[in-house]
């Protein structure tokens, strides 16, 4: 397979990752990114760290592979359009150093970054409005659930879109990738669940979604 050669399916997921990033964009302050050493320090530390957990994969059939994603602690830490901005630096870092093809740019936005963080960050709005604030409501739906989900949402999306585009035949992603999934939602939930905990425990300044006012006060 080429890599640098676009399927009608890549093309399309291509020019929708295109508009996403520019709708996004527009509604960054990046004048704030380069003046806020906090701004900084969160958006190009996540990117990083995320760069480091992708490359670390396991599979037999190229893009058949699978990996931790921590797309649901993101937002909650970095918000909506920031988390996207971080995950897209961590995405083209592991393109750039070969775990992921060129022409798989579109789709691995698609259903690798946007989905899972467009997933959680509508879960997270759902329950601040319709449930009650409490700590563990916000740990276990916001971030806990989302993690297991998002996998899911992921690698079935992949799953499609593969056996769409006639890359491989269903019984090979079947048995090579989608029957992972059921091993990777508790240790994902569990990631992220985790992650948020400390975070909230050590350093709540730093989650963008927390307030301490309304989750702590008065409980």
């Amino acid at each position: 397979m080429n890599h640098f050669q676009f399927t009608d399916i890549q093309t399309i997921a291509a020019v929708l990752a295109i508009v996403v990033c520019f709708v996004i964009a527009k509604r960054l302050t990046f004048s704030r990114l380069i003046s806020d050493k906090k701004i900084q320090h969160l958006v190009f530390g996540s990117a990083a760290s995320l760069f480091v957990l992708w490359m670390f994969r396991a599979g037999i059939y190229d893009g058949l592979s699978v990996h931790f994603l921590w797309l649901s602690a993101l937002p909650l830490v970095l918000g909506f359009r920031w988390a996207i901005f971080s995950a897209s630096l961590a995405l083209i870092g592991v393109t750039i150093a070969g775990q992921e093809h060129f022409n798989m740019l579109g789709v691995n936005f698609l259903v690798g970054v946007l989905a899972p963080i467009a997933l959680t960050y509508g879960i997270y709005s759902l329950t601040f409005h319709k449930l009650p604030r409490h700590t563990f409501v916000y740990i276990f739906l916001c971030a806990f659930i989302p993690g297991a989900l998002s996998i899911t949402l992921k690698m079935f999306s992949l799953s499609g879109y593969y056996f769409l585009d006639g890359i491989y035949p269903w019984h090979v992603i079947q048995d090579n990738y989608l029957i992972l999934t059921t091993l990777m939602l508790f240790p994902e939930a569990m990631f992220n669940g985790m992650t948020i905990t400390l975070m909230i425990i050590y350093k709540p300044e730093w989650v963008y979604t927390f307030y301490d006012k309304l989750y702590l006060d008065d409980k």
